[in-house]
């Protein structure tokens, strides 16, 4: 893969009960991110047990998965304020490396 026209950026991607969204959005905001990508009514298998993807009755009691892409100098930020609160709720957080084709679009 050529790299040589992208930018390295980080990639952090929260996957939260419905419920705790808006904290996660706030969180984002917060930090001076620029925008996210959020997938509701996702399903898994963890140490909270089966999830199910379907709405049942509204999008609190599913699990979302939200997605943002920031530049190195925000990433801690963000972090600081995700942590503890996975730390409180049911949660998981997966930080990586990426790199994106129009850094601009996350600044």
């Amino acid at each position: 893969m050529n790299r040589t026209d992208l930018t390295r950026m980080t990639k952090v991607e929260v996957i939260i009960v419905g419920a705790d969204a808006p904290t996660v959005l706030d969180l984002i905001r917060d930090a001076g991110d620029t925008g996210w990508t959020s997938v509701s009514g996702i399903s898994g298998l963890g140490h909270h047990g089966h999830h199910q993807g379907r709405l049942l009755f509204n999008q609190q009691a599913t699990l979302e998965m939200i997605i943002t892409v920031v530049p190195d100098d925000k990433v801690d930020a963000l972090l600081a304020g995700l942590r503890p609160l996975l730390a409180a709720t049911s949660g998981v957080m997966f930080v990586s490396d990426t790199w994106v084709s129009r850094p601009t679009y996350f600044t």
